[in-house]
């Protein structure tokens, strides 16, 4: 019972809990960040190519069909518009998270240098002797 009492306790902290919200929303604006290059980039990138972004690819090697016209070996290709699109979500979504931190960090209090405790008097008496002997 112990150990489900500490485990509890850990669960409950709140890094952990933040961790877990962060990690749901990250993968919620994910889903709309594909859904945006998906939706709205690549076809605009396909109206200047004129083919959808996300369907480009290289054949290395066509589709072998029989008689029937069934296909008895599929093609192999490398899908790069696929690639590409990915990357592009990866970059919108690692700039907005660097927007969003730093914008944290600019938030947060600066905080101002610790003051420096009074100099006691023996000491400030003694730099006087010395700064006299000096002369």
């Amino acid at each position: 019972m112990g150990m489900l009492k500490e485990f509890k306790e850990f669960a409950m902290k709140g890094n952990l809990v933040d961790i877990a919200v962060a990690f749901v929303m990250g993968a919620a604006f994910s889903k709309v960040v594909t859904s945006f290059t998906g939706g709205l980039i690549a076809p605009l990138i396909g109206m200047l190519t004129g083919k959808d972004l996300s369907q480009n690819k290289w054949i290395l090697k066509e589709e072998i069909k029989d008689a029937a016209g069934k296909v008895t070996q599929p093609e192999v290709a490398l899908q790069w518009g696929a690639f590409l699109t990915a990357i592009i979500d990866f970059i919108i979504v690692a700039f907005v998270m660097f927007m969003i931190i730093k914008a944290i960090n600019s938030l947060k209090k600066k905080e101002a240098p610790p003051e420096a405790p009074p100099t006691p008097e023996d000491v400030l008496l003694l730099r006087e002797i010395r700064d006299a002997l000096k002369k």
